[in-house]
């Protein structure tokens, strides 16, 4: 496979660190505590900052009375609105990508330009001092009054509604084909249900940071950046122009995140204030924000309400769907969460639609959350598949596989690769489905078992990538890609890639990222990361292999000199003759043959032209998505209503595996993720002030170690030859998404009681119990 797609680049390429589980190459320094996080990066001068938020959810502020607060000990600054530094508004677009939107700031809102308060908790004073305890201190001294106004925070009532035609270059939010509504009232099964999801809040272990360094060098004023971004290129862009200075002389660094699902995409504008404001200060500055700040400054998933209607032939064959959704966003975004986006491509249906109404609010701003989209709108579409199953007296298995689509419903576009079919068959044979009772007969005691399966799936996407290679004389290779580690292995599975198309052992191969001044890559999100930056990696390393072998051609005193291109082949660090093994010379010797220490190349890929490592116009070819199956088996008590989930089975369609260690890592903890948002996730917003009701990790449930169940995850390992060089797809958010599903299916065969509201706690049970 690998061969039939580098083509003329390298023609004995053989894959051998590609497909194995390499342990992460960055463990020992996280674990040895070497791993160096934002807020630990220590700089000569170094001041704190703390951000005050506001305590008022819409209005003005009156009055910011700084004098106690300036007049303290080791108080350097006290920065309001009135003092901050001015900045130059937003552009319109960064990279091609509009705001409010992924990629760029989610929120069209400068920090701290003028007095308007548009949601509680949104950043209005600074306090800088030499310490963080100083500063801590301080901002408590600072007195705020405001003009206060009635806030706009109930969903209902919310008088501001649109209705856009898309999102961002995402999927439609308005569409349909065929005639939905006449086709349902004709369907012999008909069903119309009602389906809830609540606010789910970031959860990353590392809050979000920010260092700031300024310094003169040649009559430039220079920029260094440590920040928690998953989005370097898009957030240098933005500094430079709201800073009024050369792109070329800021400096974003962020070497590892200590976790995103979603956060981190330089949404806030913080990176502007802390940039800003150290300038301002002529001191080095870090901003580290509380744990509390994170419900209000960090995005979150908003609540969504969801109407399914289906209508479907007593065969189970379905000829109608339409699912309509209403999301909340802040003032200051236009934001949804885009929950149709699973419908509008996952089941055969002639006549379907989508509709997606987005109200605003005086709230905080949502944003992208691990599953985006796919964990609410699949909680909605595959409950109600499993709803219709048992109206029609059907295997859920069964009615799911009449209506697998082949094609893009909307698009009419093929799919790149799709074997969801083997997904669901194999995860039937693990979790044993043939154990399955109907609804509510397996009771046992107090305790009543129930199995659920719900698909998955998630778009596939490649992004333009870039990476620099450098082969140096003693046979290391060192790649440089300005991508990011958000834990989901980049470090480990770039070498594996750039080893193999160098031919060379893992151990051979340096590769670094977070870094501005390295090539461009795309943000780390929507699962884009490894089939982008890998292809770009592969290019590189396979041009450096090209450059080598013409050094070889042309040293009219080596052994391969006048050998034909095809004729050398790369192996163990050495070029040699295809026909004969054993007449060839390292890479190193070489080098130091041709008086050179070192060879360099770029890769490049760029999914929208004609390379030898894309497809060209694929989005306008082809239906681009991964694809699972998930299956759970539970126990509810039924004195209690507590739902236990001692196993659950996740079967994954995503292309060829580059790493089954870290594979299976990021699928067992995006299950994980989906548990928490089915049992125990829920976030609150008062509805008298618009201010995070949970503000703690004591108060925000999220699995712990003894919530986790056994997790059995297999991928089929089915390269796509659509999806670049390497054939692979994106999986980081797929096993998010249903998992919900799934355990509320679950629930109705244990109970014969159905949940449509997330999260599925005791007392919601037992509600339904009664």
């Amino acid at each position: 496979m690998f061969e039939k797609l580098l083509g003329e680049h390298h023609n004995a390429f053989t894959p051998q660190s590609v497909g194995k589980p390499v342990p992460r190459v960055d463990g020992r320094a996280k674990v040895t505590g070497q791993a160096r996080f934002t807020a630990e990066h220590r700089l000569e001068g170094l001041v704190h900052g703390v951000v005050i938020g506001s305590a008022i959810a819409r209005g003005r502020i009156a009055l910011v009375d700084t004098r106690e607060a300036a007049a303290l000990p080791g108080v350097i600054a006290v920065v309001t609105p009135a003092t901050a530094p001015r900045l130059a508004p937003l552009p319109d677009k960064v990279q091609g990508i509009q705001y409010s939107g992924e990629g760029g700031l989610i929120e069209m809102l400068l920090p701290m330009q003028d007095d308007a308060i548009h949601y509680a908790g949104q950043a209005i004073v600074m306090v800088v001092a030499e310490s963080l305890e100083e500063a801590t201190y301080a901002a408590s001294r600072v007195t705020i009054t405001y003009d206060e106004e009635t806030p706009r925070l109930d969903l209902d009532l919310a008088t501001r509604r649109s209705k856009p035609d898309s999102y961002c270059g995402m999927e439609p939010l308005q569409l349909s084909t065929g005639n939905p509504a006449k086709a349902f009232d004709e369907a012999e099964v008909q069903l119309e249900c009602q389906y809830k999801t609540p606010v789910h809040t970031h959860s990353a272990i590392e809050t979000l940071a920010t260092v700031a360094a300024w310094e003169k060098h040649d009559g430039r004023n220079l920029l260094t950046l440590y920040d928690t971004t998953r989005v370097i290129k898009t957030a240098n862009t933005v500094l430079a122009h709201c800073l009024d200075m050369p792109e070329a002389d800021i400096r974003l660094v962020v070497k590892f995140l200590g976790g995103s699902f979603g956060s981190k995409a330089w949404m806030f504008g913080n990176v502007l204030l802390v940039a800003s404001c150290a300038r301002m200060i002529s001191r080095p500055l870090k901003v580290e924000w509380s744990r509390q700040q994170m419900f209000e400054l960090n995005g979150y998933r908003p609540e969504t309400r969801q109407t399914i209607r289906m209508g479907a032939t007593r065969g189970g064959k379905l000829i109608s769907l339409r699912h309509d959704a209403v999301t909340p966003t802040s003032m200051v975004s236009g934001y949804p969460e885009p929950v149709t986006g699973m419908t509008m491509m996952m089941y055969e249906v002639p006549n379907l639609a989508i509709s997606q109404e987005i109200r605003h609010l005086d709230l905080p701003t949502p944003s992208p959350l691990r599953g985006v989209g796919v964990l609410a709108g699949g909680w909605a579409l595959e409950t109600a598949m499993d709803e219709l199953a048992h109206e029609l007296d059907l295997d859920p298995i069964e009615l799911r596989m009449r209506n697998d689509a082949k094609k893009g419903p909307m698009s009419g576009h093929p799919f790149t690769a799709k074997h969801l079919d083997r997904c669901l068959r194999r995860g039937q044979e693990l979790i044993g489905w043939e154990r399955r009772r109907p609804p509510g007969e397996g009771r046992k005691g107090r305790w009543a078992p129930g199995l659920g399966v719900a698909s998955s799936t998630l778009p596939a996407v490649l992004d333009q990538a870039s990476a620099h290679a450098t082969l140096f004389a003693d046979g290391t290779v060192e790649v440089l890609s300005a991508t990011h580690e958000i834990g989901n292995g980049a470090y480990t599975v770039f070498s594996q890639i750039a080893a193999d198309a160098l031919a060379l052992p893992i151990e051979a191969v340096r590769f670094d990222l977070g870094d501005s001044a390295f090539p461009s890559s795309p943000i780390t999100a929507g699962s884009r990361t490894t089939a982008s930056v890998g292809a770009a990696v592969l290019d590189a390393g396979c041009k450096l292999i090209d450059a080598l072998k013409d050094l070889a051609r042309h040293s009219n005193d080596g052994p391969l000199f006048g050998a034909g291109t095809h004729d050398i082949v790369a192996a163990d660090g050495r070029l040699t003759l295809l026909t004969d093994p054993g007449v060839g010379e390292t890479y190193g010797f070489i080098l130091r043959r041709s008086f050179k220490d070192k060879l360099e190349a770029d890769g490049v890929f760029t999914p929208t032209s004609k390379s030898k490592f894309a497809v060209s116009a694929l989005t306008e070819q082809y239906e681009m998505h991964s694809f699972g199956a998930v299956f759970a088996q539970i126990r509810v008590d039924l004195d209690t209503g507590v739902i236990r989930v001692p196993r659950l089975v996740g079967v994954y369609d995503v292309g060829r595996v580059i790493n089954p260690r870290t594979t299976a890592s990021q699928l067992r903890g995006a299950m994980i993720a989906g548990l928490g948002g089915t049992l125990t996730e829920e976030g609150f917003f008062d509805p008298n002030n618009g201010r995070a009701v949970i503000r703690n990790l004591a108060d925000y449930h999220i699995p712990t170690c003894a919530d986790v169940p056994e997790i059995t995850v297999e991928t089929l390992d089915i390269p796509d030859p659509h999806m670049g060089a390497l054939g692979a797809r994106g999986l980081g958010e797929l096993g998010t998404n249903n998992v919900p599903a799934a355990i509320g299916n679950a629930l109705f065969n244990a109970t014969g009681k159905r949940l449509r509201s997330l999260p599925l706690t005791p007392d919601r049970v037992m509600e339904a119990l009664r």
